[in-house]
């Protein structure tokens, strides 16, 4: 590391008042980085959810938290907690090689899986696709929200068709409307139009790709997408999956509607506005067929805790997914491992060291958990499970720190989190942050909705304050320019792409010092009676006021 960038992170440190320099801890650059090594190198096989890689990152995350001084914090088992919660999923693929055809006007034109278009293997439980020209409708946004007097189907019978529909909401070009401007909603997210098609009874609903709504490129779409399916296993899938889910190219959008007589910049321009109806593909329908192999699994999160002194029934949980992509499909390198070492190979360690932080510290008032999710990367599982089926009371959660895909470089001079949310939790996190001399800059992307990409989602639509934090882009080396730099760079080479590899050149000085942040947030929660709320406007302050009485 440069002796100039040292000097710096040495001056940005030497901000912190005397009283957080004897009371919080140093965390290890070095240590950091052998974890992220370790976690992401290709022995782990991008620690894939139930496949062998499971079984060993589960065996390291276990040994880990031991040697950190951690208790097990997961299922009761004959009495005693194990040091993991079994997570049931549905793991489904798409067995053998797709087919997929459009046909327009009488001519059949065969999709290619992770080219035209990136199916989602189905979360039914079903062991074949067979549907046969199938009538597609625009559907615009696909937005059903009453409170903003907002209906994109207006009446229309999905039933026996497939839905085209918008990535985001309809507000995102123009930065303003009833949606939040850039700032994305819920209304936007690809996991809504897929909920929306399946209570309307849609056969399938075909999402159009665009790189700057959805915030990532076609490669993060087809490796997301094109692959192993898991889901938590649920009741009533088809309440919330229609039988075929899947993205599109724009080109394939605008190339199918112009066959059916329509402009698709004419149309979207139409459905940023109320008056938009659906519009039928006249001609052009669709067909799949293909077999799905589909099985019950149980993956894993792995729990830590310190049992609390005095409040032990209540709890701060900080959290991070172990889980990537695993094996996939190559890169132009050849390379199949998604290793996923920022994402989020940093933030296990930073859980790994967080633990090791609280055990050797005085033991707090009340319990901290330090919970490792399983797949994340397939839909928040792990820790929708959790919320869903939780160890301890969320109830008595007082907050959630969510570390996510942290930054292994240099000190920045700011941080943030995933989203634009109003919360106490966020207030107290802004006032440790001055004491360390670091500023807080609000999510510079709103609209790519990454308040709703993370773990922290999970307990937030539950009502419990939670964050995720965000390393900050103005870097002590190099400015805002170089952060921003850096972080398009990632997106666009490395993000859930194989080139998600650990680096010799990181140097971890940043994290580790994020890191003493995120703990002092922690303890000072862990040692208080305080209990953050979110803002009067939120959507999440209802579910949280209907437990108050439990805090009482």
């Amino acid at each position: 590391m440069p002796v100039k960038r040292l000097l710096l992170a040495a001056l940005v440190l030497s901000a912190c008042p005397l009283a957080f320099a004897a009371t919080t801890p140093t965390f290890s650059p070095e240590r950091l980085s052998s974890e992220v090594k370790t976690l992401s190198s290709d022995a782990f096989e991008g620690r894939g959810p139930a496949t062998p890689a499971e079984t060993r990152t589960i065996d390291y995350l276990i040994a880990q938290f031991k040697a950190a001084g951690l208790q097990p914090g997961g299922d009761l088992k004959d009495g005693k907690r194990a040091w993991t919660q079994d997570v049931p999923l549905l793991r489904s693929d798409i067995a053998g090689t797709p087919k997929f055809t459009l046909t327009e006007h009488g001519q059949a034109r065969s999709l290619a899986q992770g080219q035209e278009i990136a199916m989602r293997s189905p979360m039914d439980g079903s062991k074949a696709v067979d549907v046969k020209d199938v009538p597609l409708v625009f559907v615009g946004y696909g937005v059903d929200a009453p409170e903003r007097h907002w209906d994109d189907y207006k009446g229309v019978d999905l039933h026996g068709k497939i839905a085209v529909v918008l990535v985001n909401d309809p507000d995102f070009e123009a930065g303003k409307g009833d949606f939040g401007g850039k700032a994305e909603t819920y209304y936007g997210r690809w996991t809504y139009k897929y909920e929306e098609g399946a209570r309307r009874g849609a056969v399938g609903v075909l999402i159009v790709h665009e790189t700057a709504p959805a915030s990532y490129g076609w490669a993060t779409v087809k490796n997301s997408n094109a692959s192993t399916m898991f889901d938590i296993v649920r009741k009533d899938p088809s309440a919330e999956h229609p039988k075929l889910e899947g993205w599109i190219q724009h080109d394939l959008a605008v190339s199918m509607l112009k066959q059916a007589g329509l402009d698709f910049a004419t149309l979207k321009k139409e459905a940023q506005t109320r008056v938009f109806k659906p519009v039928t593909l006249k001609g052009v329908t669709f067909s799949a067929d293909f077999k799905v192999d589909s099985q019950v699994i149980t993956s894993h999160n792995v729990v830590g805790r310190i049992v609390g002194s005095e409040y032990p029934q209540q709890t701060v949980i900080y959290s991070a997914h172990w889980d990537h992509f695993g094996i996939g499909a190559p890169d132009a390198s050849g390379d199949r491992i998604y290793n996923g070492a920022v994402d989020n190979a940093t933030g296990v360690a930073a859980l790994i060291e967080m633990g090791r932080a609280f055990a050797k510290a005085p033991q707090p008032g009340r319990s901290v958990v330090f919970l490792a999710v399983t797949a994340e990367e397939r839909g928040l599982l792990g820790s929708e499970y959790y919320a869903a089926n939780p160890l301890y009371p969320l109830a008595t959660t007082a907050g959630v720190l969510n570390m996510d895909a942290l930054d292994p470089g240099g000190p920045a001079r700011d941080f943030t989190i995933s989203g634009t949310a109003k919360l106490g939790l966020l207030d107290d996190l802004i006032a440790v942050g001055k004491q360390f001399g670091l500023r807080y800059t609000p999510d510079a992307h709103p609209e790519a909705g990454y308040f709703f990409r993370s773990d922290h989602f999970s307990f937030a639509k539950r009502g419990v304050p939670a964050i995720s934090f965000g390393s900050g882009e103005d870097l002590v080396d190099g400015g805002v320019a170089a952060g921003r730099a850096a972080a398009a760079d990632y997106t666009a080479k490395r993000y859930h792409q194989p080139g998600d590899e650990w680096q010799a050149s990181w140097p971890f000085t940043g994290m580790a010092r994020d890191l003493q942040l995120l703990y002092t947030l922690g303890s000072q929660l862990a040692n208080s009676q305080e209990w953050p709320n979110w803002s009067q406007d939120s959507e999440f302050r209802a579910a949280r006021d209907q437990s108050a009485a439990a805090r009482k």
